[in-house]
């Protein structure tokens, strides 16, 4: 729903949201309204301090579904909307179609971008801990760039060992949060 939307306050209800009604776009002579739920807040601890947000629901009943809860879970909803498109378009790459050619092939590779997926999570959650961040603070396409790095060494090449306790400095990383987890570089392929 755009922002700019006006959707009147038919209702208030005690919870701040209101009972208002909007019409599809496909109702040009405005006949057939459904009746909807606005709410409007803000979120916090997100980064986007300030932010207004609405959020238009068909559930109306304000004490079986509280605001609150609706916003925080539309918020869980978005997390979950960031990882498909971590899977979709980050890590597989966009226009990028599995190339097996059997059902069984098909779920392999599905399960293998889930298992990379998964690592990746762990990896992010881990550098989080060392740095005392929420693991929602630490990026996925930098820590997915990191971690591609890290497998594509020149074959052969093999990081310095280092003695237990010593950090490690990346030159092409100074700016990440990962530059000081590099324990988890694997060795080069060799592909």
């Amino acid at each position: 729903m755009p922002a700019n939307r006006i959707l009147p306050v038919e209702r208030q209800l005690r919870d701040g949201s209101w009972i208002s009604r909007v019409h599809a776009h496909t109702d040009a002579t405005h006949q057939d309204p459904v009746t909807v739920r606005v709410l409007a807040y803000q979120l916090h601890g997100t980064g986007r301090e300030g932010q207004d947000y609405r959020l238009v629901t068909t559930l109306l009943d304000a004490r079986r579904y509280p605001a609150r809860q609706l916003a925080a879970l539309y918020q869980e909803r978005w997390e979950a909307e960031a990882v498909f498109a971590e899977l979709k378009s980050h890590q597989r790459g966009a226009r990028i179609v599995l190339t097996s050619k059997t059902p069984d092939g098909v779920l392999q590779q599905i399960w293998a971008h889930l298992l990379v997926h998964h690592a990746l999570r762990e990896l992010m959650v881990r550098t989080a801990a060392t740095s005392g961040l929420d693991p929602d603070r630490v990026s996925f396409t930098e820590t997915l760039r990191s971690a591609r790095r890290s497998v594509t060494l020149t074959p052969g090449h093999r990081p310095a060992k280092r003695r237990q306790g010593q950090r490690c400095d990346r030159q092409n990383d100074s700016s990440s949060v990962l530059s000081s987890q590099c324990s988890w570089a694997v060795p080069s392929l060799g592909v």
